[in-house]
């Protein structure tokens, strides 16, 4: 009888586990917003973004170990940068687009070495831009969206061959956006809401499939939000966190599921941010930086959430 009453206390702890909860980890050696971030290995590499200081844009750059929970600083990118989008291929960081410090957009293309510490400067985009979003499947970098410094939102989609170290220019989005995320999942690359001046916040997704050569809908997430942005998990679940509205900062987390073409809510950020890195190692999603109010905000914080 004693053995029956604890399988069926183990069951009941196994079928209806406790809710996940969003865990702080130690604050970055920064507060900033309007930052690039990304995670190679190990390690999640921040760059760019505002600092407080004169609401200046800034070059530096930062290293969280994820196992050490410790931070700290690496070589500052050639250019001060804020608006920028980042992606990663084979171990390596690449910044593209952005506001320089002087305000107008960029087009150039920064890649950042973890082995050695050092940035270097690749070819840049045909499109001048910022608030972008950039992602890698195969041996391609994709960018989308952005906007000019004059707030006109842009539909661009341009392609860096890494191979051949040219870019092409792509079909055009079907939503013009800018201050929008991106991930990829099972080759594809997935571009999620955003916004445009005069529009508001979208709910709006679709997704570039490279082996079609086409943009296709993506069910659209249940919150509006700019100034978000999104990662993959390690089974192909995206997250999305963070953004701003007039109300304020975003607390609500969206996650899709590309197998069942469905989105669900996740736990709330315990502090809301916008301009924020979203990156994921296996099943947990790392939230960094961003800014805690709207507009001009910084923060250093960084929080952790398991999911199942």
């Amino acid at each position: 009888m004693r053995l029956y009453a604890l399988a069926v206390a183990i069951f009941a702890l196994t079928a209806c586990p406790a809710e996940a909860k969003w865990e702080a980890l130690r604050p970055a050696t920064l507060q900033r917003t309007e930052v690039s971030a990304v995670r190679i290995a190990n390690a999640i590499y921040v760059a760019g973004g505002f600092v407080p200081q004169g609401n200046a844009t800034t070059a530096l750059a930062e290293r969280y170990d994820i196992a050490r929970d410790r931070w700290r600083r690496i070589s500052s990118m050639p250019v001060a940068l804020n608006h920028a989008a980042a992606a990663v291929y084979k171990g390596r960081l690449y910044i593209v687009g952005g506001f320089g410090a002087d305000g107008p957009e960029t087009a150039g293309l920064l890649r950042y070495d973890p082995r050695t510490d050092r940035w270097a400067r690749l070819p840049g985009m045909p499109t001048k831009r910022a608030a972008l979003t950039a992602g890698c499947v195969g041996d391609r970098l994709y960018a989308a969206g952005g906007a000019t410094v004059q707030g006109t939102p842009l539909a661009t989609l341009e392609i860096y061959d890494f191979k051949t170290r040219r870019w092409s220019r792509g079909p055009s989005m079907r939503h013009a956006r800018e201050h929008l995320a991106g991930a990829v999942s099972g080759r594809a690359f997935y571009v999620l809401a955003g916004r445009a001046a005069g529009q508001g916040n979208f709910t709006v997704a679709e997704r570039y499939v490279p082996s079609r050569h086409r943009w296709e809908r993506v069910p659209h997430l249940h919150k509006a939000r700019g100034g978000t942005a999104a990662a993959t998990l390690s089974d192909g679940r995206i997250v999305v966190a963070g953004g701003e509205e007039g109300a304020g900062t975003i607390r609500e987390v969206e996650l899709y599921d590309p197998s069942r073409r469905r989105w669900s809510r996740l736990p709330d950020m315990p502090t809301p941010r916008h301009g924020l890195g979203v990156v994921a190692r296996g099943r947990r999603v790392f939230t960094v930086e961003g800014g805690p109010q709207p507009g001009f905000a910084f923060s250093n914080t960084l929080e952790a959430l398991d999911i199942r």
